[in-house]
């Protein structure tokens, strides 16, 4: 098995907002697909909030006939934005409903990822047993920590930790942050809402990923541990193992 998700309501919550998506197989053009997204609003507008944007980003790059990753992703979430604004302004339950996203595709050994919001992908090295954050945090907090306003542990505990600086949904137009990743032998891509990295810290996150057991264990172990300490919020979580033809040659 190479990935293994799984989303939990986590302790305290009675609605799960987050949703996921995986395929191992070619979606459109892009030959996998992963995605994580964490739905904002009431009356669980929230809820379908993620599903409904992870449908529909999913559905428009099963039709794109490009094959530029950064590309065929951008698209689907101005697509996804466009559509999830007019169902918020058709629908009064629905107003002000939002989604975080984080979407990712493997292609030629490298990995390519786009980011709206505070759902985080990180690389995993087993070898090290280190966690390194790929995405940022589009968050109040988020921008405070890369001011140098406040470090990691703080951004953890304070008040408006959950304000988010851009969504899907939220804003008529929303821009994605993209990264490239060059994946390297004994490495995990790791993504996940907010529920987990609220938590678990990157350096339990780490040990969990790279000790024993299959993938399917380490995710639950995680959940697990996300709920141990509080289970605050929903958590969801995607496990991938790249073989080793989505690795770069050495």
């Amino acid at each position: 098995m190479k990935t293994f998700s799984i989303s939990d309501t986590g302790l305290q919550r009675e609605i799960n907002e987050d949703f996921c998506f995986t395929s191992d197989n070619p979606v459109g053009n892009l030959p996998n697909l992963y995605i994580v997204a964490d739905g904002m609003g009431g009356h669980k507008a929230g809820e379908y909030a993620s599903r409904y944007t992870v449908e529909r980003v999913v559905a428009s790059i099963s039709r794109n006939p490009q094959t530029e990753p950064v590309l065929v992703m951008t698209e689907a979430i101005h697509l996804a934005n466009d559509m999830l604004q007019t169902e918020s302004r058709n629908d009064e339950t629905k107003r002000g409903m939002g989604t975080t996203i984080v979407i990712a595709t493997i292609m030629d050994g490298t990995l390519y990822v786009a980011n709206i919001g505070d759902s985080r992908l990180y690389i995993i090295d087993s070898s090290k047993k280190k966690a390194k954050q790929i995405t940022r945090d589009h968050s109040l907090v988020g921008e405070m920590v890369r001011l140098g306003e406040m470090d990691e542990k703080e951004a953890k505990a304070h008040p408006d930790k959950n304000i988010i600086t851009r969504a899907v949904g939220a804003f008529e137009k929303v821009e994605a942050e993209f990264f490239e990743v060059d994946l390297e032998p004994d490495q995990y891509v790791l993504m996940c809402s907010d529920g987990l990295t609220n938590m678990v810290g990157d350096e339990e996150m780490a040990g969990v990923v790279s000790g024993d057991g299959s993938i399917e264990e380490k995710c639950n172990q995680l959940v697990a541990a996300a709920n141990a300490n509080g289970g605050s919020d929903n958590i969801t979580v995607v496990l991938h193992k790249p073989n080793l033809d989505e690795v770069k040659a050495c």
